[in-house]
């Protein structure tokens, strides 16, 4: 009884471990199915979650999900819509069957491995596969490789393998009404702004590390939703300049340790949908 007293003392006063409060990692993945009600996202795409999430079919016109074993082909609403519009679209121009890989967890949230982001249901990776994929079962689409597009030295990208097929299929992601961003690895946007420096486009295309086969697709805040925490815009201007040089500096190549001190804490609203029916 004692140690019950001391847990709720703790618990009133807000000195409960961050864990207690809104669970591991591993808490949110073990949950297999969406918190009910309407689709609420809380927080931002690194500290957040998703209540009312909706999943995207392992297949449809234009897309196949990869590795749904993972459980990680949920989102709010405006992204699986998003997800249907661009694979449409992307088909009607000629495209083959995109690859549509992880979005989010049920209920949103950390993710145990794999990703920082991905957490509000407005993320997903789309592979830039671009071969043709007649009727690949979904039981062989969770043993897949796809090759890097990148040299290894992350100097260019990769001769042999890269085509002007691949910037088509980013400039039509990045052009789509509601993109935040389009992550590639910065050798992929050096070789866009080779061939298209100056396009408005460019601008919502950003480096990060990996994404060198596939390009990760973030979509803004919807507006029905207060309490989604969106990034800043992306500065103006393509993003060809000395920030791109940047990430072939010893600096980015060898990036310094996390300062020491607390990990950034889950919004505590995100505790009742984790815990919710």
């Amino acid at each position: 009884m004692r140690r019950l007293a001391l847990l709720i003392l703790l618990l009133a006063a807000g000195l409960a471990p961050a864990a207690a409060q809104r669970g591991e990692a591993s808490d949110w993945a073990a949950v297999r199915g969406p918190a009910a009600g309407p689709p609420h996202i809380i927080g931002g795409t690194s500290l957040g979650c998703l209540a009312g999430a909706v999943a995207l079919p392992s297949e449809g016109p234009g897309w196949q999900a990869v590795r749904v074993s993972r459980n990680r082909h949920w989102g709010h609403p405006a992204l699986v819509t998003f997800l249907r519009d661009f694979t449409a679209r992307a088909q009607r121009q000629g495209f083959p069957v995109l690859w549509i890989g992880d979005m989010a967890q049920p209920r949103g949230g950390p993710l145990p491995w794999g990703h920082a982001s991905h957490q509000t249901g407005l993320d997903a990776d789309i592979w830039l596969e671009l071969s043709p994929k007649p009727g690949v079962p979904a039981a062989a689409r969770e043993d897949i490789s796809v090759p890097s597009l990148v040299l290894p030295d992350e100097s260019g990208v990769d001769r042999a393998r890269w085509r002007p097929q691949h910037a088509a299929l980013i400039r039509l992601a990045a052009e789509s009404p509601g993109i935040d961003r389009v992550l590639v690895n910065h050798a992929i946007k050096r070789e866009l702004c080779r061939t298209h420096a100056g396009a408005p486009w460019l601008r919502w295309v950003r480096p990060w590390r990996g994404h060198d086969s596939h390009m990760h697709i973030r979509l803004r805040c919807p507006p029905d939703q207060p309490d989604c925490r969106g990034l800043p815009p992306p500065p103006p201007g393509d993003g060809c300049d000395a920030s791109l040089a940047w990430w072939l500096s010893p600096e980015a190549r060898r990036p310094a340790p996390r300062p020491p001190g607390p990990a950034p804490r889950l919004p505590e609203a995100c505790a009742a949908v984790l815990e919710a029916g």
